[in-house]
């Protein structure tokens, strides 16, 4: 990864991030370790080989925890774990998600409400978890991934498209919420990163020249896009910034 900037105040944070052994969560990962930080992570693997690989890059080692986050007792379980190794949670990252492809007419009440589980329930529980600690340490950063998927109308994963919606909506609400106690919830919007996962399972030359083509600036999106923009909701450099949706997708949606 490359230190395109440094934000002082995020090196000895509590950082924890959900899905950040792999994908994009992985670049997190290091991202934040790059800067200083003490990074917790959970995601359903096992993590010790890229521990080992953070940990002689950093010469900090992130702590890993395999927990299913549609398990809230689990989730939760694992944030009150991050707390005691590493002090309160100040900065939360709501990173794993699934967007398994599906059409409508197939979608069963059990896929329904396992993709809202993973996809929006974790998000508002690991939010819910942290308010205490960050409330006690007089503040902190939220960043609720999403996607520019459900903006753009997309077809092809409607349960998953629902529930970035929702993340908008959640992230507003809680901003609101928790603002007086200096606790900030924005979410970010990637567009199409170029992951190992999205090369494999989705890129053809076909469907990404199409896509960079709907893009104000034609060049691929990479992980350090969204590390970079992650990093600064997270550090003191965005302190009066919340409630807001950051889209980092080369300019195919525009907000506001």
């Amino acid at each position: 990864m490359t230190l395109n900037a440094t934000f002082p105040d995020l090196r000895g944070r509590s950082v924890f991030i959900t899905g950040g052994g792999a994908g994009i969560g992985a670049f997190l990962t290091d991202g934040f370790l790059a800067q200083g930080a003490k990074v917790s992570f959970v995601q359903r693997s096992d993590a010790t080989a890229f521990c080992n690989e953070m940990e002689e890059k950093h010469g900090l080692r992130p702590h890993a925890q395999t927990c299913d986050i549609s398990d809230i007792a689990a989730l939760r379980s694992s944030l009150a774990a991050a707390a005691d190794e590493h002090g309160p949670v100040t900065v939360l990252v709501n990173n794993a998600a699934n967007d398994a492809r599906h059409t409508a007419e197939e979608v069963t009440e059990d896929f329904w409400d396992q993709s809202q589980a993973i996809n929006l329930k974790s998000y508002f529980f690991a939010c819910q978890a942290v308010v205490a600690g960050m409330r006690a340490a007089g503040g902190g950063a939220v960043v609720n991934m999403s996607s520019i998927s459900y903006m753009m109308g997309n077809a092809g994963y409607p349960a998953y498209t629902t529930a970035n919606a929702g993340i908008n909506g959640m992230t507003r609400s809680l901003a609101r919420e928790f603002g007086p106690d200096k606790i900030r919830f924005n979410a970010l919007a990637p567009g199409w990163v170029l992951t190992e996962k999205q090369i494999e399972q989705w890129v053809t030359p076909e469907a990404l020249a199409a896509h960079i083509d709907r893009q104000c600036l034609k060049d691929t999106l990479k992980p350090q896009d969204i590390v970079d923009a992650v990093l600064f909701l997270s550090s003191a450099s965005s302190r009066m910034m919340t409630g807001q949706l950051m889209a980092v997708d080369g300019g195919v949606v525009v907000t506001g």
